[in-house]
């Protein structure tokens, strides 16, 4: 399994059909992907939750029909590792974990595959909760082997942070299920002597707990989050999901807070998915702030936001930027495509257009912050049909580019929009790169 992060998806891209060959979920002609290509779509896209076109039920299912029809199962662990360790995808890794270790039988990369995809301890959990839920016992040994490696390696901490006491597969049934290599820490969690982990959550539900009145509690969570924040000891992804009640409960440590937020090392550790930013900056809103204290909070998400799509190309020449505002992008498709729009259009000689049942040019500031940018693109949107021939035929000059974020579930005018673009590049004198990219994973 060496070498996942230096793969090149977009190679299975190379050989598709160049003649629409199928429909897409809202109607409208459309190409058909490669098994491969398709897969790879819905795993580096897909959260498993419900959306415009498809339930996450259907989207599991048809990640189970791609894993049995791909011959290739070594593509399809790499392709579930990198979703994993690198976009920090997590239920659809445990689904295609699942499915190869019921589908892959006397290969000796399998049990490396599945101490590898645990990224963390939940991770294990996850995996054997849908492997006994989907295919029953007995377990496959290479999956009991992997798992079991991967319990070893985590510690003390680790492992009673999501030991899952409450739940119906417990961190200690897990244990017995895989029986891994011994450690102090696996020995403790079975004998029951693993002291809890001290999480903020623990943290904060004990200062509750203690508190003889409204005021003391208020000042008992306040020093709580001044020692998980000035002491670090708190998640990357824990800090934005908490940040309002952090500012509302402790406003002493702002600085803190900002320092944290802009940390580079811990952004690009945690995984975390660029549009939570955005995610944090809506509840932020809602919080009652001085405005100066605010701003800050706002510039400091911002810069944390612009470090995490700090990969985001700069191109030469000039780039058309096309995001569908149709009425299926309402939601998390929209707000991962007004953020990754605003990014390229800061970084980029860009040209910004908003498209639906028409397409319309958009005038934005660059010196806006990303995250305002992003929200300013989201309150134009018109949420109408879809239709990719008005993006060519509204498109005004020569571009190099043309980049389009959309769920890719073009039905207006039915047909592929090659005519359009043709009397496009014919208008024009040039003919552009066209990259499209599928917000929804359809």
């Amino acid at each position: 399994m060496k070498g996942v992060t230096n793969m090149k998806f977009n190679k299975i891209l190379k050989n598709q059909k160049t003649q629409p060959n199928t429909h897409n979920l809202a109607g409208g002609q459309a190409h058909r992907l490669s098994d491969k290509a398709e897969l790879v779509t819905i795993l580096l896209t897909s959260f498993l939750d419900d959306k415009y076109y498809r339930s996450g039920n259907e989207s599991a299912k048809r990640i189970t029909e791609l894993v049995d029809r791909i011959e290739d199962k070594k593509f399809v662990a790499k392709a579930a590792l990198y979703a994993r360790r690198e976009a920090g995808m997590r239920s659809v890794s445990h689904l295609v974990a699942g499915e190869i270790g019921h589908s892959v039988k006397g290969e000796l990369w399998t049990k490396d595959f599945f101490n590898r995809v645990a990224y963390r301890v939940d991770d294990v959990l996850e995996i054997l909760a849908y492997s006994i839920a989907v295919h029953g016992k007995p377990l496959p040994n290479a999956m009991k082997k992997g798992l079991g490696q991967a319990l070893a390696r985590f510690d003390a901490y680790q492992l009673a942070k999501y030991r899952k006491d409450s739940a119906e597969l417990k961190l200690v049934d897990a244990v017995n299920l895989v029986h891994p290599p011994h450690s102090e820490a696996l020995g403790q969690l079975v004998n029951g002597t693993l002291a809890p982990a001290n999480t903020w959550e623990t943290k904060l539900t004990q200062a509750g707990q203690d508190a003889e009145s409204d005021r003391d509690k208020a000042n008992r969570k306040a020093e709580v989050w001044a020692d998980l924040v000035g002491q670090r000891k708190i998640g990357y992804f824990a800090l934005l999901r908490n940040l309002r009640n952090i500012l509302e409960q402790a406003p002493a440590i702002l600085d803190d807070a900002v320092e944290l937020l802009v940390d580079e090392n811990l952004i690009h550790k945690s995984l975390v998915m660029p549009f939570r930013f955005r995610t944090a900056l809506d509840a932020l809103e809602q919080a009652d702030l001085p405005r100066g204290r605010r701003q800050k909070v706002v510039s400091a998400l911002s810069k944390a936001a612009d470090i995490s799509l700090d990969n985001v190309p700069r191109f030469d020449g000039r780039t058309l930027i096309a995001l569908d505002s149709s009425g299926s992008m309402i939601g998390k498709p929209m707000k991962i495509g007004s953020l990754f729009a605003s990014v390229l259009y800061k970084v980029n000689d860009a040209d910004f257009m908003l498209f639906s049942g028409d397409a319309e040019y958009v005038n934005l500031n660059t010196d806006d912050a990303t995250l305002t940018l992003a929200q300013r693109v989201e309150e134009k949107a018109q949420w109408g049909g879809t239709n990719f021939h008005a993006i060519f035929k509204k498109a005004k000059g020569a571009y190099d580019r043309i980049v389009i974020l959309s769920d890719m579930q073009a039905w207006m005018g039915y047909y592929c929009p090659k005519e359009a673009f043709s009397k496009y590049v014919k208008r024009v004198g040039q003919r552009p790169k066209v990259y499209s990219f599928d917000l929804a994973g359809y």
